[in-house]
């Protein structure tokens, strides 16, 4: 519904059950990759980190190529990369998360993300950061996500967002490399939203702050 200037109201008709119409969209099974693969091994240690008051597990990415899994409650995330280049001075981590967020609201989430750490201390892993200079060469990242509603982000050095054209998000839900570009990454997640185990909300009742 949409308000003209000059006085006329404009109206559209919105389905009141539109996912019992044939032309809905069929629902994304976001954990078909991952769900379908054996978690990768690593002899390193998980560590905790905090992003926006949520306590994430994480695993540093030590090799320039490699295969990582980390998992928190239900939910586990795969990653798959190759580094073109990798400085030195710069740490990544891969982390998930599978909780209630109480920040500014309650919602439950589920994200894996793999990150770039301010320092090289494994403390700082979450913290804000601005530019990158290791590059990805290849990437594939995935989770067993128990929800459809998955949205994924990639951003680069500069806080700017990846073009559509570097990346893709494959039939089986893996968000991954395409293009043969080497991106200097600084985030990239997939972010899930499980609306089932939100709390209930009384009558009347707004977010929590």
């Amino acid at each position: 519904m949409t308000w003209k200037q000059s006085g006329q109201l404009m109206l559209s008709e919105l389905k009141s059950r539109p996912r019992s119409e044939p032309s809905y969209p069929v629902a994304v099974d976001w954990s078909a990759y991952a769900r379908s693969i054996k978690p990768f091994l690593s002899e390193q240690s998980n560590f905790l980190g905090m992003i926006y008051f949520d306590e994430l597990t994480f695993i540093e990415l030590k090799r320039n190529t490699g295969n990582y899994t980390v998992c928190q409650e239900d939910l586990c995330c795969h990653l798959t990369y190759k580094m073109a280049e990798k400085q030195t001075d710069e740490m990544y981590a891969l982390g998930g998360f599978d909780g209630l967020h109480t920040v500014e609201g309650q919602y439950y989430l589920q994200i894996c993300t793999l990150l770039k750490c301010q320092t090289t201390d494994l403390r700082t892993c979450g913290e804000p950061v601005g530019s990158a200079f290791t590059r990805f060469e290849e990437f594939s990242l995935s989770g067993t996500f128990a929800t459809h509603y998955v949205f994924p982000q990639i951003i680069l050095s500069g806080s700017q967002l990846a073009p559509e054209r570097h990346y893709e998000i494959s039939r089986d839900r893996r968000l991954r490399s395409r293009g043969g570009a080497s991106l200097p990454v600084l985030v990239m997640a997939l972010h899930g939203r499980v609306f089932e185990k939100d709390p209930p909300l009384r009558l009347g009742q707004g977010p929590r702050r």
